[in-house]
């Protein structure tokens, strides 16, 4: 299989998929906490981390994150996804609910759901460092932005080496095409936890709400001291807002 991938512990399944601007090291501290009861489930996708990008693929993340699921011989999982990793999982269950017993959505973008000006300013700015040849400006204002006022030094070290390193892999592949699977709220079955941050940008939360308003079965929890990464910025919190009953 193309897609690196790991598997650790026993117990009921966790799969956890990482965000856009890091790979699977960001859930470092978390699989140290899961491992001892759960078999927890972590993979690169294509691009990040230990994964290639060929030039000129054609792919898709949600058919990769299945494909995982299969050979790792997984049955119904809760599924953990930040950011894009959490739209990638919505993909996934909106095509195959039957395979998840639960998803946590980490500030997780969807369909249907425009930008707010402040994230359109962003990616405005980041092209243009891009375009300039500029990585490692690109590097640092990822850093900067996406990231949390709780976050540690160790933290801010670990996400600039993780987007570093997905600029440089997914940059020399060029121009790829990666499909992306329907999000239909309506279809995914699973209860759902939908976490965003108060310090993040206001499109997660408008996504959140979005996606609130249509699941069958939805939790909303915003927190106070949270950015865009909260798994990161506060690890000692991790495992709780992964693990806390919905009904708490």
């Amino acid at each position: 299989m193309t897609i690196s991938y790991n598997v650790v512990g026993d117990g009921p399944t966790v799969l956890l998929v990482h965000a856009g601007v890091a790979d699977a090291r960001m859930w470092a501290a978390v699989v140290e906490d899961l491992r001892d009861d759960h078999q927890v489930i972590t993979l690169d996708l294509r691009g990040y981390g230990d994964t290639p990008l060929e030039p000129g693929a054609k792919y898709s993340d949600a058919a990769d994150v299945l494909a995982v699921l299969d050979a790792a011989g997984a049955g119904a999982v809760t599924a953990v996804g930040s950011s894009y990793g959490g739209y990638v999982v919505q993909q996934v269950a909106s095509r195959e609910p039957q395979r998840f017993a639960r998803l946590i959505l980490l500030c997780a973008p969807t369909d249907n759901v425009e930008p707010d000006e402040d994230l359109r300013a962003l990616w405005a700015e980041e092209n243009q460092l891009i375009d300039a040849g500029d990585v490692d400006g690109a590097t640092e204002l990822t850093v900067t932005r996406w990231i949390g006022p709780d976050a540690d030094d160790e933290a801010r070290g670990l996400l600039r080496t993780m987007q570093r390193h997905a600029y440089d892999v997914q940059l020399a592949a060029g121009d790829v095409d990666n499909e992306e699977w329907p999000v239909v709220p309506e279809k995914i079955t699973a209860p759902v936890r939908l976490i965003t941050g108060a310090h993040d940008f206001r499109f997660f939360a408008d996504c959140a709400d979005y996606l609130a308003d249509r699941l069958p079965n939805a939790t909303r929890v915003e927190l106070p001291w949270a950015g865009h990464l909260p798994t990161l910025e506060r690890p000692a919190d991790a495992l709780e807002l992964i693990s806390q009953d919905d009904e708490d």
